[in-house]
């Protein structure tokens, strides 16, 4: 395939320093635009869920839903043209939330009802840190993503203690009550037991022995050490985290951004920025 024209390759380069990065006033224009139409469209589908609103401006917000969509859909297959890699950005992380931004309005015309999730669309306005120029908060994200995936092994391991140990006093909270006070299997038990554990107290199931009260009351101190573990464990590689400054600059290829601002190539794919 022959390379593009150099006109082609200048306004794909434009294109996307406008639609990617917030450094140029029409990038932040373009930015502040999209913004205000996310904010107004899932305005427009939390109005149109109230029964009085629906009936009398329901088409009126549904039009406006459908133009706001077809605007979003222009504008996410021009962030797939002007990427060098668009099937990178399409999986990315930002890439999946725009497609989910639009896809609700098109499945509501095979499911009824499903345009509700167009609130997805609020996931976007997390941009809001590039256009403000906020690039500092940026790169706390960043310190706050790399530290979520260093106590990713630490967390699974825990969760599966967590389970394990719910497992444990659901039946032992099964054997002890009994169907007589509620506690019909042992499944019903286990929810008995993460509701507990975890603090919320719904109290539709409860247990009337003594012995059962005594475990109930281990398995609620337990529950508030248990709430402290996932914490402390982010913290400490909050802690140790690299903090750099970073800036809006977006990579030609795949998109990323966070680039230290001497940067020259891209950290992720190694493509000139």
């Amino acid at each position: 395939m022959a390379d593009p024209s150099p006109h082609t390759h200048h306004l794909r380069r434009k294109l996307r320093q406008i639609i990617f990065e917030a450094d140029t006033p029409g990038g932040k224009a373009f930015d502040v635009v999209l913004l205000f139409c996310i904010l107004f469209s899932v305005v427009a589908v939390v109005l149109e869920s109230v029964a009085g609103i629906r009936e009398h401006y329901g088409s009126a917000l549904r039009a406006f839903e459908w133009i706001i969509t077809g605007l979003f859909t222009i504008e996410y297959v021009l962030r797939l043209v002007c990427v060098g890699r668009p099937i990178r950005y399409a999986v990315s992380f930002y890439g999946i939330v725009d497609l989910l931004a639009i896809a609700p309005t098109y499945l509501s015309l095979f499911i009824p009802g499903t345009h509700s999730l167009i609130v997805i669309r609020a996931l976007r306005l997390l941009r809001i840190f590039r256009v403000l120029k906020l690039a500092h908060f940026v790169g706390e994200a960043r310190v706050l993503n790399m530290a979520l995936r260093a106590s990713s092994r630490k967390i699974l391991i825990f969760v599966g203690t967590v389970l394990t140990l719910v497992l444990i006093i659901g039946a032992l909270m099964y054997l002890i009550e009994g169907e007589v006070h509620g506690f019909s299997s042992i499944p019903q038990s286990i929810y008995w037991a993460i509701v507990t554990m975890t603090t919320v107290g719904y109290g539709d199931v409860a247990p009337h022995t003594v012995l059962g009260k005594l475990l109930a009351s281990v398995v609620m101190i337990i529950g508030y050490g248990i709430i402290a573990v996932p914490t402390g464990i982010v913290t400490v590689e909050l802690a140790s985290a690299h903090r750099s400054s970073i800036t809006t600059k977006s990579c030609p290829d795949c998109s990323a951004e966070g680039h230290d601002p001497d940067a020259e190539f891209c950290k992720y794919c190694g493509a000139k920025l």
